[in-house]
């Protein structure tokens, strides 16, 4: 089928249209380059827009006949959230529903949402399942939460079928060394580690004891992900929300570890304060995507992420 990935020449939405592609499809990438790279777009035609021009989809919409939609446009920065939350519910939030208005408009009814597990906030028990209370602690965290409930309106409304992925922690490169991941800052704990190793960067900062626990994804098993949710909403109606990760945890200190193992750099690290919007545990349990979607994750033990994310930074 030909399916719109918005964001699609992102460090996820690239993975994706490599995995559509895999799979059969015929991956269009709508992107306003803001954070994307036209470099990461290798498996379909690139169209350069924004989710909240109207005009610009129903171009899209009209030119390609689309057959479904894979959102993964949006602000992504916690912290940046709570300096600037007007652009955060501008642009995850207006942008999400011009973009289920244009489905609306166009006939196409599939539709497959990058969620968050920000939308859980600071976990009652784990590993968190999806009935889990949802208490965003970011504007980032309340708009994906919000996004969520407004396909979830959308899809009764108008006879969408939406399934929205809420990702654990997104990490590791391509298998085939082809795309990676280069955020502009970056920020993410992996990349930052190994561009220091590299020294690219002077020095890594701890934020507090490096004892958080993380739920790590490898991107190509989150990419296999959107494909199955892509092919559920094609045969199912309504909406639905699943979990992505393993359903293990790794502190800071134990991916520092395992970089300074693998890159064999003895590199500088200082201790930064820690900070409250950081909840002490994330994991996932995954047993609906397992359920629903038939997804298990094949690629995210530690070393494949480290491993793949070590090779594409050296390139």
């Amino acid at each position: 089928m030909k399916c719109l990935v918005t964001g699609g020449a992102g460090y996820i939405g690239s993975h994706v249209c490599k995995a559509l592609k895999a799979a059969g499809h015929e991956p269009i990438v709508f992107d306003n380059l803001s954070n994307g790279r036209a470099s990461a777009v290798k498996w379909g035609p690139l169209v350069v827009g924004d989710i909240l021009d109207d005009e610009a989809l129903d171009a899209v919409f009209r030119e390609h006949q689309l057959e479904g939609v894979i959102h993964l446009a949006g602000l992504i920065e916690v912290r940046a959230s709570i300096q600037q939350p007007e652009q955060y519910y501008e642009v995850n939030i207006g942008g999400t529903l011009e973009l289920a208005k244009a489905m609306v408009r166009h006939g196409v009814r599939s539709l497959v949402f990058s969620s968050s597990a920000a939308v859980y906030g600071h976990p009652e028990m784990t590993p968190i399942r999806e009935d889990h209370p949802k208490s965003p602690v970011s504007p980032y965290g309340h708009t994906k939460w919000m996004a969520e409930q407004i396909l979830s309106d959308m899809a009764r409304a108008h006879d969408l079928s939406v399934m929205s992925l809420r990702y654990f922690n997104a990490a590791g490169a391509d298998l085939d060394g082809e795309i990676g991941e280069a955020h502009s800052p970056e920020t993410h704990l992996i990349p930052l580690a190994i561009l220091t190793a590299l020294q690219k960067r002077p020095k890594f900062t701890i934020n507090g004891d490096g004892s958080i626990l993380r739920d790590f994804i490898h991107v190509k098993d989150l990419a296999d992900a959107h494909v199955k949710a892509l092919e559920w909403t094609m045969k199912n109606n309504g909406s639905a929300a699943v979990n992505l990760g393993t359903g293990q945890g790794c502190s800071v200190q134990e991916i520092l570890d395992e970089v300074v193992r693998l890159t064999q750099a003895d590199f500088p690290m200082e201790r930064g304060p820690g900070s409250p919007l950081d909840p002490p545990v994330l994991v996932a349990d995954s047993s609906l995507a397992k359920e629903m979607l038939g997804w298990i994750p094949a690629h995210s033990d530690l070393t494949t992420i480290l491993e793949t994310a070590w090779k594409w930074h050296r390139q």
